[in-house]
């Protein structure tokens, strides 16, 4: 196993446990001394990609991990969000346990998993994934992004109970300043 840090062939196994995905193994560089952590998955059968046109081809986890970083590229993601997407993504297809896939399916699941993950990249992947033809489609596709964040921002707020007598921390007002906001009673 190839070392990330280093790119030295040589590691040893430090721990392995069963993981819903496979096996996962706990490495150590033999040159560097760096751990790093790998994932070893039993493939079954092979899983066929049934395309827009009709084409068949074999799934690729590399094809999509590779559209989710260009989706994400120049995003503060957390290192290895995509890696972890990517996984799930497989994991989830082989637990369908179908033969073939609808590239639309698997469009939906990446679609659904960056619109949690980031915004802009939601934007980004869909953009391409759904083909808009038009600017107003993809207008349309940003707004009701917009809108479902503030409903989300409005039952946050709705959740943030303040007791009587406690003050509100400081706000923001037009110019920047801070000041206390009164509590109603």
């Amino acid at each position: 196993m190839q070392c990330p840090f280093c790119g030295h062939n040589e590691s040893k196994v430090i721990d392995s446990r069963e993981s819903p995905d496979g096996i996962r193994r706990r490495r150590e560089c033999l040159r560097c001394e760096l751990r790093f952590t790998t994932y070893e998955r039993v493939n079954s059968m092979p899983l066929m990609v049934v395309k827009r046109d009709g084409r068949r081809e074999p799934f690729s986890g590399e094809k999509l991990e590779r559209s989710l970083r260009l989706a994400c590229a120049k995003r503060p993601l957390e290192m290895g969000a995509v890696s972890k997407m990517t996984a799930d993504i497989e994991t989830e297809l082989q637990r369908l346990g179908k033969a073939e896939v609808e590239s639309r399916v698997i469009g939906e699941m990446a679609v659904e998993r960056l619109r949690g993950l980031d915004r802009v990249a939601y934007i980004r992947f869909a953009s391409v994934y759904r083909d808009f033809q038009d600017v107003d489609r993809f207008a349309r596709e940003v707004e009701a992004l917009q809108t479902a964040d503030e409903q989300a921002a409005g039952n946050i707020n709705q959740l943030a109970l303040i007791p009587d007598g406690v003050p509100r921390l400081a706000e923001r007002g037009k110019r920047g300043r801070r000041f206390r906001v009164a509590q109603e009673r």
